[in-house]
């Protein structure tokens, strides 16, 4: 007999590449605080400018193994040479301007984990009240939504820290990514799993509830 089981439903723009589905599924939203993963995820929406992130998401493992799985203690001490190196790699975005800004916020994210405990510590502190978030997330509503308070604030420190190709739609991006809003749609089926996700989630630079 057929199955009767209904089609998960999803965000629009999941589409029905298998990758971008699976990122949709099981990345997209859910909080995250591991540094490496956040730095990595900052610098890849900057390689995103004027690319779409399907593009980016392909390449994701050959830009792990060029910048060191973006440990930025690494990445920060990457030369002139390694740029000109990586502009050769076809398997990344040969864009100079980008390969630099990756070294060069690499240093700055070990600037800010100094002062700050964690890249996570710091990001985090710039999660929106729930107070401020849409009641309800239909795609006319996220449509609209390329920045936010939060994240205009947020670029506005990173810029003033010496952070490159971080502008405020760049940082929504990020914060939609790594969790810091839900901005799955209301009645898509991982909105549920990614609010689950948050209420477990241990907000970093927190201290432990006694």
């Amino acid at each position: 007999m057929p199955s009767t089981a209904k089609p998960p439903r999803r965000c629009a723009w999941a589409g029905e590449d298998p990758l971008y589905v699976a990122y949709h599924d099981a990345e997209w939203g859910f909080p995250v605080a591991d540094d490496r993963r956040l730095f990595e995820k900052i610098c890849l929406e900057g390689f995103q400018s004027g690319l779409s992130w399907l593009t980016i998401l392909r390449k994701r493992e050959a830009f792990r193994e060029a910048f060191h799985g973006f440990d930025y203690e690494r990445v920060a001490r990457m030369s002139g040479r390694d740029v000109e190196r990586l502009l050769g790699n076809a398997g990344i975005v040969r864009h100079r301007g980008k390969i630099e800004s990756t070294i060069n916020n690499a240093k700055r994210a070990r600037e800010l984990a100094a002062e700050r405990g964690s890249l996570a510590a710091y990001f985090w502190s710039f999660e929106p009240p729930s107070s401020a978030r849409p009641k309800k997330l239909t795609r006319d509503v996220l449509a609209a939504m390329a920045t936010s308070p939060e994240s205009i604030a947020l670029a506005k420190d990173l810029k003033r820290r010496g952070w490159t190709f971080v502008g405020p739609t760049t940082v929504y991006a990020f914060m939609q990514a790594m969790g810091l809003v839900n901005d799955h749609l209301h009645d898509c089926d991982t909105r549920k799993a990614v609010q689950q996700a948050r209420a477990r989630f241990a907000l970093p630079g927190k201290p432990a509830a006694l």
